[in-house]
């Protein structure tokens, strides 16, 4: 008897599914999908947030000072003329940034093996941005459980899917 569920796909095809799936859970906070995928799904995703969990407050907070271009009140960088060339001017600024230790870092990179990359679109095609879902989990998520051994995830039975009759669930972050 197997492990797991095959969820009548080739590993290939199961593994990208399982990716999709706990990708849009951790995104969305709940998604809506048939019992058993979410019972493979729901092992998967529970696994990252205890690793989150347990690796939340292993940083150091170190402070870098950084080069950064001097902009105008429209946004735009202002340049100097130097030697008959236009440069653009640079301000150094203080900033604080946290540094992994070793064992956040290997955690995020296992959470980066699974997560795929996510784009959140706003109202102009310019307004596009990358969610990196893995500070996702350091910060807001690994925080909200912090206090809680296990059990991340509610599976809530919706009903039959017309189409097929199959089971369909509501698998959602508690």
């Amino acid at each position: 008897m197997a492990g797991y569920r095959k969820l009548g796909r080739t590993s290939s095809q199961r593994k990208a599914l399982i990716r999709g799936q706990v990708t849009s859970l951790l995104n969305n906070g709940k998604i809506v999908t048939t019992e058993a995928r979410a019972k493979e799904i729901r092992k998967v995703a529970e696994g990252l947030i205890a690793l989150a969990v347990k690796e939340k407050d292993n940083f150091d907070e170190v402070k870098v000072v950084a080069k950064v271009a001097r902009k105008d009140k429209d946004g735009k960088r202002v340049k100097e003329v130097v030697d008959g060339k236009k440069v653009t001017v640079f301000d150094e600024v203080e900033k604080t940034i946290k540094k992994d230790k070793p064992s956040r870092l290997h955690a995020r990179r296992q959470m980066n093996k699974v997560l795929y990359t996510v784009k959140e679109v706003g109202e102009k095609k310019a307004d596009t941005k990358n969610v990196n879902l893995t500070n996702k989990l350091f910060d807001e998520i690994a925080p909200k459980y912090a206090g809680r051994n296990g059990g991340y995830t509610r599976i809530v039975k919706i009903g039959q899917r017309k189409g097929d009759a199959a089971m369909e669930v509501l698998l959602e972050l508690v």
